[in-house]
């Protein structure tokens, strides 16, 4: 969630997130799949209603 609200937008790309994977590897280093992750806890926001999913890798926030 964090990193997601360090973009700074109501609308965001996946490719947003994924520009910031680099700290987010650093911080989990036994994490070898650090983008399914991303994009698995997006949907879990998503699920909780803090974001929806507008198809082709684009975010909104609710």
């Amino acid at each position: 969630m964090k990193t997601v609200e360090a973009i700074g937008k109501p609308e965001f790309t996946l490719d947003d997130v994924y520009a910031r994977e680099a700290p987010l590897a650093a911080l989990y280093p036994a994490n070898y799949n650090v983008r399914a992750k991303i994009r698995q806890q997006l949907q879990v926001l998503r699920d909780q209603g803090w974001w929806a999913f507008d198809g082709r890798g684009t975010y909104r926030r609710v």
